[in-house]
Order: structure tokens, then sequence, then C-alpha cells
């Protein structure tokens, strides 16, 4: 009975203090921008708004942190320019509150939009802007921009320059460089983060910073080391590559009645002396009878 009576104790004051937390988190934000309320009110997004579930949902992948649950953000925060992300950070720091930055949802763990503390999540999608210079081959991107909408903009400009990411198009830009990028390019020209020329990052400071002003160490630190580990990244300066006009794609399927497992051991002793240009993988999947994908 006693254990009983202390869970409940400590139960109750939950709600309380995360309201508590909310109102004093808002108040903050909207000191930090007291000329200009409208604009920080338009991206917050709290339990109360009649947006805020679709907006935490709208980009998470993983539906195992998608149940009733999973612990939620007080406040989802979508900043629209460098002060909100600057506000978020301090409101942040004065109220004990976690930051959660949000570029995609596409980690495996949740990590952009869940935590066992009192959290915020910063949702980057509003900064998506790409800007392409064919001449000197280089990219500006921001965090929110997904991959799709990246190599879009690439194709725009020229048929012969590329960037050395993924094939799945949702993923966003800044989580994807933040954990170093595998792609089908790697083999030629490395993985993504191999071509980060430069990055503006904010600090938990609210600094905001360039490759030289932050330095080398933290520089090699978030080009791998994993989203919101060092700051929030706004955007990166990124090396194109090139690529040839007209490129083979196939593909090759087989069952274990088909012998698969052999082939799947000549596949490795094959593939590692495939020249550079050449990229190969193996997936397995699920079928049924009639040889139909199931997952």
């Amino acid at each position: 009975m006693s254990l009983f009576l202390l869970i409940v104790l400590i139960s109750f004051p939950w709600p309380n203090s995360a309201n508590s937390h909310v109102s004093d988190f808002l108040d903050c934000l909207h000191s930090f921008h007291p000329k200009d309320t409208d604009s920080i009110s338009k991206v917050i997004y709290t339990h109360n708004n009649a947006s805020y579930s679709s907006v935490l949902n709208s980009t998470i992948q993983n539906l195992r942190f998608s149940t009733p649950t999973t612990p939620k953000p007080l406040v989802i925060v979508a900043p629209l320019t460098t002060s909100h992300i600057q506000a978020t950070i301090h409101c942040s720091r004065i109220h004990g509150l976690q930051i959660r930055i949000r570029s995609g949802g596409h980690d495996f763990e949740g990590l952009s939009y869940v935590s066992q503390v009192p959290f915020v999540v910063l949702d980057m999608f509003n900064l998506r802007s790409v800007e392409i210079d064919v001449e000197k081959k280089v990219a500006w991107v921001q965090s929110g921009a997904i991959q799709g909408e990246f190599y879009y903009e690439i194709a725009k400009k020229s048929i012969t320059l590329a960037f050395p990411a993924g094939i799945c198009h949702t993923v966003g830009i800044g989580g994807y460089l933040s954990g170093g990028g595998y792609g089908l390019l790697l083999r030629k020209y490395g993985i993504a983060a191999d071509n980060i020329i430069d990055a503006v990052i904010i600090d938990v400071k609210g600094r905001i910073l360039n490759r030289k002003s932050m330095g080398e160490d933290l520089f090699w630190a978030i080009r791998g080391g994993g989203g919101g580990s060092f700051g929030v990244v706004l955007s990166w300066k990124l090396k194109l590559v090139s690529v040839p006009k007209t490129v083979t794609v196939f593909n090759i399927r087989k069952t274990l009645e088909e012998n698969a497992t052999e082939l799947v051991h000549q596949w490795q002793s094959v593939a590692p002396k495939l020249p550079g240009d050449v990229f190969s993988a193996v997936s397995m999947r699920k079928v049924n009878q009639n040889g139909k994908q199931l997952f």
C-alpha cells in the first residue's frame, strides 16, 4: 500500500509541471521577439493547437514511435528565421527543456521527436531552400529540405551533376548529412559527409557560426556525429559531382529455390573488385508463393 501511495503522490505533479513548463517557455519565446510576437506565434504548435497532431505525425517514419504512450513534445517550433531558432535554444536552456531537432524524421529510433524528459521539437521543415551553382559545382541546402527536392533542383540546372546521397526522396538533408550519409555513389565519391564544404550552425549560445568560426573540430563532428548533438545546423554547402548523361540500372531477382544463396555468396567475392563507377547491393524481401513482395 505504501508503494502504491508513493506512486500516486509522485505522479500527480507532472501535468501541472508540464503546463508550467509550456507557459513559461511560450512567455520566453514571445519576450525574445517583443516587437514581432505575431511572427513567432505562427510557428508554435502546442497540444491546444488544432494542427499539433498533424504536424507531429507528418514525418514520423517509424510507427512504433507514434502510439498513445509515446512521449510527446510539450511544444513544436517550426522556425521561419534564424532568430526563431535562437529563441528556442535560449528559452529551452532557461527552462530546462531538452530540444529535439527534426529534419525528415527518418531516424530509426525516433530520436528527433521522442524523449523521456520534458522536451520541445524544433522542426526544420520551413527552412528548405536549395541554391545550385553549376559553374562552381556547389550547392547551399537548408536542413529542412528533403533529398527529392535537392535532386530536382540539381536536375533543373544540369544533367551531368549530382550529389552522392541516398535514394529515398523523403529523407531530410539535415539529418542525413549529420549521420554521415551512405548512397549509391559512395564507391566513387565517398559518403555524403565527405562532400560537405561548409555549414552554418547555431550553437548552444545562439551564435551563428560557419566553418571558419566554428573551427575544424566542430566541423568534423557535425559531419557524421549525429543530428542535434552539437547545435542546430541551418544550412550546408555541398560539393556536386560529375555523372554521365546516361546510366544503367538493373535488378536481378532470385528466390531461394532459384539458388539465391549461391548468388549472394559469389557476389561477396565479386563486388569489392568492381570498378568505382559500379555500385552493387543485395537486399532481401519476404515474398509469397507467387513471388509477390509482402513487405
